[in-house]
């Protein structure tokens, strides 16, 4: 059994991101969405502050300044490699304490795999919207992936970096 991490969350967190769970390199580091060519910190320091962050902790703090919670739907489970398909005896985090707890009002399902698991293992009488995977195994265009997360973030009144922003590292 391999085991996920504990969820980005603070008070006033009122939008919960939720993937599967952590792929072997991200649990390798200790860090959510730790693989080199996973789209989600790019897309999420660009759309929310306007340019790459490097520092990990700065990105989760980032979330956090924003009202975003970061989680997996995931505590455990058994896979091969990091092939969300090859997911088995999976538990479920509570992710409904968490919800109760910061008051969630809505969950963004990163991808099919979460989606899947939430509706299987959670389900939260909650608004939610599936989101394109940020994995690089989802080979929809970085443009397409970061416009539908953008498009969802305005959706639920997250403050959004200016759209002309340039995305530079930092």
């Amino acid at each position: 059994m391999i085991t996920g991490f504990d969820p980005i969350c603070g008070p006033g967190c009122r939008v919960l991101i939720l993937g599967s769970m952590p792929s072997v390199r991200s649990l390798e580091l200790s860090q959510y969405y730790g693989h080199p060519r996973n789209a989600f910190w790019p897309i999420m320091c660009e759309l929310l502050e306007g340019r790459y962050i490097e520092d990990y902790s700065r990105r989760a703090q980032l979330l956090l300044e924003h009202g975003i919670a970061l989680w997996d739907v995931c505590h455990c489970c058994e896979r091969e490699t990091s092939s969300d398909a090859r997911i088995r005896n999976e538990v479920p985090n509570d992710i409904a304490g968490l919800a109760n707890r910061f008051g969630i009002e809505h969950v963004l399902l990163n991808g099919g795999a979460a989606a899947s698991l939430y509706r299987r293992h959670v389900a939260l009488d909650l608004p939610c919207t599936r989101l394109p995977s940020t994995s690089p195994a989802y080979t929809l265009k970085y443009e397409a992936k970061r416009d539908a997360w953008r498009e969802a973030l305005e959706a639920v009144g997250i403050p959004l970096a200016p759209a002309h922003a340039n995305l530079q590292r930092a």
